[in-house]
C-alpha cells in the first residue's frame, strides 16, 4: 500500500449531519468539550460534525466510538442512506476524484453505490432482501450494476457464496432461514459482488455470539487481503478495530478527538476519552 498526497482513494473534507433546526451557535454549543452534541439552544442534534480524513487504496480504517458519537452517521453520509448537512467527499475512481459525491445526483449515486461501494450493516435486514433467496440477493446486485448474463450471475453467485463459507447448495434458500452468522456472509457476499474499491463495515459482529463473531472477522480479514479492498469499519469494539485496522479515528459527541496508527492508539492513547475506551479492553 502506497500513499502520497495524490494517492488517495476516498477524500472526506468537514463532514457535518445535523437534525432538527441548528442555529449560528449550535456546532460551538456541543461537542467534547461540553459532553453533549445536543445544542442547548434549539436542541438539534449534532450528529456529526467537521470529518476530515483521507483514506488510502487497500487500506483499513476504523471509526470507533461509544453509541451516539457519530461513527455509523459517517458511513451512512457516505453511502448515501443519508443527507449531509454540509461537507464534501471524493472517490478517485468516480470522474478521478474531481466531483463531490455527496452533490451528485440521485442517478449518479446508484451508480457510484452499485459499482464503486459495498455496504455490510449490522443488521443483515438493512442490506439483505429477505423475499429473495441469497443468490437472489447478490444478483440482485450484479443486476443494479448492469450484469444481465443469467449463466454468469449464478456462476458469480456460487463462487461468492463458496468464498464466504455459504453452502452453495442454499443458494436457493432465503436469508430468513438461516443464522446470524450466515445472513452476514450473504450480507458480505452481496456487498462484494462486483469487486468494489471501497468497503462499509457498521459493527457488523454486533449481536453475535463470540464463536461467530471470531468467524465473520476471519472471513473480513482473508478477504480484505485476498481482494486488497480498502475498508472503513465503524465499531465501539475495540479488539475488532485492533484485529481488522491500519488506522483508527476515535470520535466522541460527534467529532474527531484523535485519530492514527491503530496501534499508537491501542497503546499510547493521547486523548482522555481514548484512554478511557482502551482501559476498557483491559
Amino acid at each position: 500500500m502506497s500513499r502520497t498526497d495524490d494517492n488517495w482513494l476516498l477524500r472526506v473534507r468537514n463532514l457535518t449531519k445535523i437534525y432538527g433546526e441548528p442555529n449560528e451557535n449550535t456546532l460551538n454549543m456541543t461537542g467534547p468539550l461540553f459532553n453533549s452534541n445536543i445544542c442547548p439552544e434549539t436542541d438539534a442534534i449534532v450528529a456529526c460534525a467537521d470529518i476530515s480524513f483521507d483514506l488510502y487504496p487497500g487500506e483499513v480504517l476504523g471509526i470507533v466510538g461509544e453509541s451516539g458519537s457519530g461513527k455509523s452517521t459517517v458511513v451512512r453520509l457516505l453511502y448515501f442512506d443519508m443527507e449531509k448537512t454540509a461537507g464534501s467527499a471524493f472517490l478517485k475512481p468516480y470522474n478521478s476524484g474531481l466531483a463531490n459525491i455527496l452533490e451528485e445526483s440521485n442517478q449518479k449515486k446508484r451508480f457510484i453505490r452499485n459499482h464503486l461501494m459495498g455496504m455490510v450493516y449490522q443488521n443483515p435486514r438493512d442490506g439483505l432482501n429477505f423475499r429473495f433467496s441469497s443468490g437472489g440477493n447478490i444478483a440482485e446486485k450484479l443486476i443494479m450494476a448492469g450484469n444481465m448474463n443469467v449463466g454468469q450471475i449464478r456462476g458469480r453467485a456460487s463462487e461468492l457464496l463458496e468464498k464466504t463459507e455459504v453452502p452453495v447448495q442454499r443458494m436457493d434458500d432465503r436469508p430468513s432461514s438461516f443464522s446470524g452468522g450466515m445472513q452476514q456472509r450473504v450480507q458480505i457476499s452481496k456487498a462484494i459482488a462486483n469487486n468494489p474499491p471501497l468497503l462499509f463495515l457498521d459493527e457488523v459482529t454486533t449481536g453475535l455470539d463470540v464463536s461467530v463473531q471470531a468467524k465473520v472477522l476471519d472471513l473480513i480479514r482473508e478477504l480484505q487481503q485476498d481482494l486488497g479492498i480498502a475498508m472503513i469499519v465503524v465499531s465501539h469494539d475495540l479488539s475488532v478495530i485492533r484485529m481488522l485496522t491500519d488506522r483508527t479515528i476515535v470520535l466522541k459527541d460527534g467529532r474527531i478527538v484523535e485519530s492514527g496508527l491503530t496501534d499508537q492508539i491501542l497503546q499510547d492513547p493521547q486523548h482522555e476519552y481514548s484512554q478511557l475506551l482502551v482501559s476498557s479492553l483491559l
